[in-house]
């Protein structure tokens, strides 16, 4: 497994399509998008083409007269007169170094950020971003432009390796303060990072952002959060440096792990149900295109009841 995300991979996200067996169908420009677009978009009102119906379109916007004409489905294709705002905000501390299965949760979090913001970027919105965590980098930030200087900023930002000896900085709260700083209200913000953590404080932050703007939380998980393997005595590295030993051939000891873990996942589950944010976790043993796709197909059905 790489340890840092390749720069030339997130660029060739934007039209990838091998994750879904596609050979002339573009990933990206297709079935994502689509699906992008109608679950953060929505129907615009300036119609803007006709063009072939790909799976995961909106039906309801099927051009039955081109479709009978041509015995191939069409449909409608409608530009919003506005674009939108994106910020995609990753979380790029040395702890987003780690996995045990698949790939890294720094690797898994760069693609999300990716596919993302090439969908954002398709649809003409303004796509920014805010990379967080790493002491040594502190907050970078890219603000949401036209085009793809942004974009590309923050993807180069997401390759780079940080800082794997300085510990990590939790600076949540106050990056996505200085995410929201100056957007204009309906943006969307992407919050992908590790959740396996305590929530308090964190309710009000997130609280402010929802009254103004669209909120997605992406969190990134790795099997062995959630239950650690029987490995005998094992040395790890705490959060502030210092060496712990753990006996994780104790049962009750793993049992506890478990519970503490999902414990703290009910209670951002409860957080988010509360404040009505999309939730969308994502783990790093499972491929991220059929985790995105997936989970936008979803929510674009149950928008549609």
């Amino acid at each position: 497994m790489a340890l840092y995300p390749r720069l030339d991979d997130l660029l060739e996200l934007r039209h990838s399509a091998h994750a879904l067996g596609l050979s002339s169908r573009h990933l990206v420009n297709s079935n994502f998008a689509g699906l992008y677009a109608s679950v953060f978009r929505g129907q615009g009102v300036n119609f803007e083409e006709v063009r072939e119906y790909h799976e995961g379109d909106d039906i309801r916007n099927m051009d039955w007269k081109v479709t009978a004409r041509t015995n191939v489905p069409h449909l409608k294709v409608f530009r919003e007169e506005r674009e939108r705002s994106v910020v995609l905000c990753v979380d790029h501390g040395p702890h987003m170094v780690f996995g045990t299965r698949g790939t890294f949760k720094n690797v898994q979090a760069a693609h999300a950020a990716a596919l993302l913001g090439w969908a954002a970027s398709r649809l003409q919105d303004r796509v920014g971003g805010l990379v967080f965590g790493d002491a040594q980098c502190g907050l970078e930030h890219f603000r949401p432009m036209r085009g793809r200087q942004s974009l590309w900023r923050l993807l180069n930002a997401l390759a780079t390796p940080g800082s794997a000896t300085t510990p990590s900085v939790d600076c949540l709260a106050g990056a996505l303060r200085r995410a929201a700083k100056g957007l204009p209200t309906g943006s969307l913000i992407f919050l992908i990072a590790d959740f396996n953590r305590e929530i308090e404080g964190l309710e009000r932050i997130l609280g402010n952002l929802v009254q103004r703007h669209t909120l997605v939380l992406i969190p990134v998980d790795d099997p062995a959060d959630r239950e650690i393997p029987d490995m005998g005595r094992v040395a790890f590295s705490g959060p502030g440096g210092e060496v712990l030993e753990i006996d994780t051939g104790d049962a009750g000891a793993r049992r506890a792990y478990t519970e503490a873990w999902e414990r703290r996942r009910m209670d951002l589950r409860n957080l988010i149900h509360r404040l009505g944010i999309f939730f969308v976790p994502i783990r790093t043993d499972e491929g991220i295109h059929l985790t995105l796709l997936r989970a936008l197909a979803e929510r674009a059905r149950a928008r549609s009841f």
